[in-house]
């Protein structure tokens, strides 16, 4: 009798491939990241919450993008695909990697546990770092190489863009508990400023996934240089503003730790602080996200 042949259904490339096996690793250090903190590891309050989220949540879309793949359901997604696993793995290292860091502050170092559960958090965290570098190695395999035609969320501006407005919502957690922008108008410019670039920067990561770029008044590549020379000019007024007015006494501000601090690990002054470094850090993000999109314009006129 002739041997029939089985024919293999779906695209195993999508999991034999390097890219598929770092998606399944990511899958496995995350579900025994969240197996290990729900079975004997604890977790409770908004920070618990918080980590919870990001390893569920990358797990849930990870499965999703691996299942997309595998049955070539892409081009029936109303969404980019050159566009949308990097822009979702990116997001997805910064999730574990803020996962990674406020779990064990949180849970072991000022947690005061000992014996098992102190264990099972520790290994919780060893696994949670271990899915933020899986996710990385995604993006470093997965974003654009010199020379190749891909989608604008692959490329280098893209992934700032991604980190923009990463950075820029962990401002607002710190601004908004407790609320720190409400009693100077100078505040107030600084809250815009940060909202203002934050919705600036989500619209064109949306644009890039839901390949409606087309439908700017301008070209996009004009449009981008625009609005991040914009947003650089804007973030170096409140690189300068937020100090000034909150840790200058002639305005108010508090210039050294205060002492309802000391016996805590992380304050509300303490916040302050992280503010005007994160304002900081995306007001470079910004600069060489301006010099790459600059860049592009000149190499593709």
């Amino acid at each position: 009798m002739p041997v029939q042949r089985v024919k293999s259904v779906g695209n195993t490339q999508a999991l034999t491939s390097q890219v598929g096996i770092i998606r399944l690793l990511e899958l496995l250090f995350a579900c025994v990241t969240f197996s290990l903190v729900v079975h004997r590891g604890g977790w409770d309050g908004r920070n618990g919450d918080w980590c919870m989220f990001c390893w569920c949540f990358c797990f849930a879309v990870t499965l999703l993008v691996l299942v997309v793949e595998f049955a070539g359901l892409q081009h029936r997604i109303p969404v980019s695909w050159r566009n949308f696993p990097i822009t979702f793995a990116m997001y997805a290292s910064l999730m574990c990697l803020s996962a990674s860091v406020i779990y064990p502050v949180t849970y072991i170092q000022n947690s005061g546990v000992r014996g098992q559960v102190k264990d099972y958090r520790i290994a919780a965290t060893v696994f949670s770092c271990l899915t933020c570098l899986a996710y990385m190695a995604e993006v470093t395999l997965t974003r654009a190489k010199p020379g190749e035609v891909t989608g604008y969320m692959a490329t280098t501006p893209g992934l700032l863009k991604v980190v923009e407005t990463f950075v820029a919502c962990i401002i607002f957690v710190f601004i908004s508990d407790p609320v720190s922008y409400d009693r100077q108008e100078a505040l107030k410019w600084c809250l815009a400023v940060y909202c203002i670039c934050f919705i600036l920067s989500l619209v064109v990561i949306v644009l890039c996934i839901g390949e409606c770029t087309g439908w700017l008044p301008c070209a996009f590549n004009k449009f981008l240089s625009g609005y991040t020379l914009l947003a650089v000019l804007m973030y170096a007024t409140a690189t300068v503003i937020w100090p000034i007015y909150k840790f200058d006494r002639k305005q108010g501000g508090q210039p050294n730790r205060p002492g309802y601090c000391q016996n805590r690990s992380f304050c509300d002054w303490d916040k302050l602080v992280a503010i005007a470094v994160l304002t900081a850090i995306n007001l470079l993000v910004y600069l060489a996200d301006l010099v790459y999109s600059a860049r592009l314009i000149f190499i593709q006129a």
